[in-house]
């Protein structure tokens, strides 16, 4: 038996960053929008397993040992259910790594619902929402997908409405940005400045409520974005080829360094895409809507 779930990536339409915790962690307003990118995530029985291999986009950059949240995500539900966790997982990759779109905590959702209908395990979901947020702070939304909106360390998660599409231009970088690496430059160059608390943007919440492209516009944040560009100067470059080819918002996916565009509608969307495509700014050029299903079996 074999079982394959694709997964979407997330854009981060908000995304507010208190100040360091002690434990290290920021408190976050996280407001996700599952978009239609996916990577595809396939269990299979394996003596002697969990093992995991990897093919297309950036596969050479996917770790294949127990670092992959796809195996940590085999381990913890056959732990809890007394399971030797012998399967092979095969991850179909097309959510850029190290992009800011969560693509690996995608792979930890996929490969946990995999193996919980290949075992038969039935777990309720609120324990695989709790495996998920022991795997990291995406992994829960990576499940669910939709929008929602995460607080705490972005695992705690809140459904959010959504009142229509909303069509996005990603363009990829050259490299990837380390996740930790972004948060220090954060506190380094918050640092002697009082943060306030995070919270969720009215006008944005409404914004997604109502389908509004325009007041979604006027409404996206990430307080990420200025360690992003610290670390990784040339984006400003893509941001800029992307709001003279008349995107209606632009933003730094998350950590980065993947560089998000909304656009008005699929039309919007492709001219913005052909821009930045001849622009020289970036690596490549993707075009994706949202919401999109979370984590979901398609073949058993």
């Amino acid at each position: 038996m074999a079982v394959t779930v694709r997964v979407p990536a997330k854009v981060n339409v908000q995304l507010a960053v208190g100040a360091a915790r002690p434990d290290g962690f920021h408190d976050l307003a996280n407001v996700f929008l599952a978009v239609g990118l996916y990577d595809e995530v396939t269990v299979t029985p394996s003596p002697g397993g969990p093992s995991v291999t990897c093919e297309g986009t950036d596969a050479g950059q996917v770790p294949l040992d127990s670092t992959n949240l796809a195996v940590r995500a085999a381990e913890a539900l056959a732990a809890r259910h007394g399971i030797t966790p012998d399967v092979h997982l095969h991850i179909a990759k097309d959510i850029p790594v190290a992009g800011g779109m969560a693509g690996g905590s995608a792979d930890g959702a996929a490969a946990l619902l995999a193996c919980d209908t290949l075992w038969g395990t039935r777990a309720p979901r609120e324990e695989l929402l709790d495996i998920c947020a022991e795997l990291g702070s995406d992994v829960p939304f990576s499940l669910v997908g939709g929008a929602a909106l995460g607080t705490g360390r972005g695992e705690k998660l809140r459904a959010l409405e959504t009142g229509g599409t909303f069509h996005w231009v990603f363009a990829t970088a050259a490299r990837g940005l380390s996740t930790p690496a972004v948060f220090r430059e954060f506190d380094r160059l918050a640092e002697g400045r009082d943060i306030p608390e995070p919270v969720a943007s009215e006008a944005l919440l409404g914004a997604l409520a109502d389908g509004d492209p325009d007041a979604l516009a006027a409404a996206v944040s990430n307080d990420l974005q200025p360690a992003a560009l610290s670390l990784f100067p040339e984006l400003a470059g893509t941001l800029a080829a992307g709001r003279g080819a008349g995107a209606l918002a632009a933003l730094v996916s998350g950590s980065g360094p993947t560089t998000a565009f909304l656009a008005r509608d699929p039309e919007s969307a492709a001219k913005v895409a052909d821009s930045l495509g001849a622009s020289g700014t970036c690596r490549a050029v993707r075009v994706a809507s949202g919401p999109a299903e979370g984590a979901t079996v398609v073949a058993a």
